[in-house]
Parts: structure tokens; C-alpha cells; sequence
């Protein structure tokens, strides 16, 4: 079976963007990675509508990506706190991939806005492709691509 004769509704790729394929969804696990937690904080750096941002941290939320932690300033009511899940962690490759895409197609001529540095040595961190078997490094070359177990043939 070629991929052309694959049916894709029920790839993989699909259902992650159907949770968070969309531009503000990303933005706000890129903030929740680097520290950000309360909801105004969120509106305030990203400068999304309040009704825009309630509705992706209650869609990332009920997708256990994002948490909530109650929390409570003196003589205010209580709020919560959101922050990254396991699953939501397990995203933060594909934000530094991103980045590492951007900063070589579509470069900031100032730099980066983030640097990200391996802390025991200092050296700049990079997405890398590799195989189960720690071969780095791999190109598209590399892989072959076929259908796989789940798939169905496109009627």
C-alpha cells in the first residue's frame, strides 16, 4: 500500500494539531515552559482576548496538558495557576524545534529572543532525530517512511 492510498483519518499528526495545532494554543505551552502560570500573565506577554485565552487553557486542560493549582493573593478571591502536565512537557521538543526552524528560515536580525544553553556545559540545544537504537542525527535519507500498523486503505 502506497501513501497516497492511505486514509489519514486517524494519523497521528492530525490528532495532535486537533489539540494544538492552533497559533495561541502553542504560545501559551511555549509561556507555561518558560515559568509563566496565571492568567493575566498569560494575556499581558501573549495579547490574546480573555475570552480567546479562557478557552485554550480550558481546552489544554481538559486535554491534560496544562494543570491547575489554586492559588490565592491577600484579600482577593482564589484563581488558579496553570501549569505543564507530563504530556504537556513531553510538547517542549517540538518548541524547541520549532525555534530551531525559525532561527534558520525566519531569523530575528536582533537574535533570539530565547536562548536556550545546556547548563552543565553551556553548549546552544538543538532537536535532533534519531532512532530507537541512539543512531543520531538522521536525515530524511535515512528513514523510510511506510504505512504502518493502524493503517486503513482510503475508499
Amino acid at each position: 500500500m502506497e501513501w497516497l492510498e492511505v486514509s489519514t483519518e486517524n494519523c497521528t499528526v492530525q490528532r495532535t494539531l486537533d489539540v494544538v495545532g492552533e497559533k495561541w494554543t502553542l504560545l501559551i505551552v511555549r509561556d507555561a515552559a518558560n515559568g509563566v502560570r496565571r492568567f493575566d500573565d498569560f494575556r499581558r506577554h501573549i495579547g490574546l482576548s480573555e475570552a480567546v485565552l479562557s478557552d485554550r487553557l480550558r481546552k489544554l486542560t481538559a486535554a491534560d496538558i496544562l494543570s491547575t493549582v489554586p492559588y490565592q493573593e491577600p484579600g482577593s478571591r482564589s484563581r488558579n495557576e496553570y501549569r505543564l502536565t507530563r504530556k504537556g512537557w513531553d510538547l517542549w521538543p517540538v518548541l524547541v524545534a520549532l525555534r530551531q526552524w525559525g532561527e534558520t528560515y525566519a531569523p530575528d536580525p536582533q537574535g533570539p529572543v530565547l536562548d536556550l544553553r545546556h547548563t552543565e556545559c553551556g553548549a546552544p540545544v538543538r532537536v535532533v532525530v534519531e532512532c530507537a537504537d541512539d543512531h543520531a542525527a538522521l536525515t530524511p535519507k535515512d528513514v523510510s517512511a511506510r504505512p504502518g500498523p493502524g493503517a486503513r486503505r482510503l475508499v
